[in-house]
């Protein structure tokens, strides 16, 4: 456990620079921007909701992997300050130390970042947890946990040889039945080409929870899993570093950003920005193969 703490601590000192370096940055607007043009000549589309349930959501007991002398069983779910937390037991009958992360991890049909770091030594027992993030949930509008989907990555604790990534799991809640997740699609499309769309939503104010960036939503309607990255990157007509790197499994969504560093945008004093220019590169998430590259796509506010 003390190599999970360890961990926590420099996950949360990453988001927490992360944070102060693209945050200090400015549009200078003081509210988000739509977008007002796009030269890709995409059609926008339309604006949907996101339904909204008041019931207490649980789920039951569940064995989640039993294979290589190792089993994982979902014992509950719970709130935590960082996020909605999946509860764990892991049995280790293994003879060697392991480590377990999540990977691919989606609610509702939303990828969403997660935590999750679980060594068990030989022999032993552990309990733990997979928490799904409170910032990557509200990005998304998720109110709710329906459907949870991911894929353990189980490994050697000390050689770090992979000892297996799993089948795709799926833990459904008690509302999952019920519960219909909607996505909010509108703005203006900057890709739609081989199963990938891109919907431009508009620049994010530097005091929202995106820093200064251009908003995305993301649908992979391809049969691959992807990441989907930006390149040669201008604001205002100068070239600037940028954060932008979304893996999405097929057949799911995602929301995104193209974020600035501020230091980029000080250096070229610019305080409010009036157009973007980039073109995305598309290419598969396990092989990093090139599925395509877009045109050159110029976005004004």
């Amino acid at each position: 456990m003390k190599k999970r703490v360890k961990l926590l601590a420099v996950v949360l000192c990453l988001l927490l620079f992360a944070t102060m370096a693209l945050g200090s940055g400015s549009s200078g607007s003081g509210e988000d921007k739509k977008i007002s043009d796009v030269s890709s000549g995409a059609s926008s589309t339309e604006e949907t909701s996101t339904e909204n349930v008041t019931t207490e959501i649980t789920i039951g007991e569940q064995v989640l992997y039993d294979e290589n002398d190792i089993k994982i069983t979902a014992t509950g779910l719970e709130d935590s300050w960082l996020g909605t937390e999946l509860q764990v037991l892991i049995e280790n009958n293994s003879s060697q130390s392991i480590t377990i992360q999540a990977r691919n991890a989606n609610v509702n049909g939303y990828m969403v970042p997660t935590v999750m770091s679980a060594d068990v030594a030989a022999g032993k027992k552990a309990n733990d947890s997979l928490t799904f993030e409170t910032s990557g949930l509200k990005e998304c509008g998720i109110d709710n946990i329906a459907t949870m989907e991911f894929l353990f990555h189980i490994f050697d604790s000390e050689s770090w040889d992979e000892i297996v990534d799993t089948d795709v799991i799926t833990v459904e809640t008690s509302i999952a039945e019920s519960y219909t997740q909607t996505y909010d699609d509108s703005g203006e499309v900057l890709v739609d080409t081989d199963g990938i769309k891109i919907v431009g939503k508009g620049l994010s104010d530097e005091d929202s929870f995106w820093g200064p960036g251009v908003i995305l939503y993301i649908e992979n309607n391809s049969d691959q899993n992807v990441t989907i990255q930006v390149r040669d990157v201008s604001v205002n007509g100068f070239m600037v570093d940028s954060s932008m790197s979304e893996d999405v499994v097929a057949g799911k969504k995602a929301m995104s950003a193209v974020q600035f560093f501020s230091t980029d945008l000080e250096e070229n004093s610019i305080d409010d920005i009036t157009d973007v220019e980039l073109y995305f590169h598309i290419f598969n998430l396990e092989s990093w193969d090139t599925i395509f590259d877009s045109d050159v796509i110029s976005i004004s506010f």
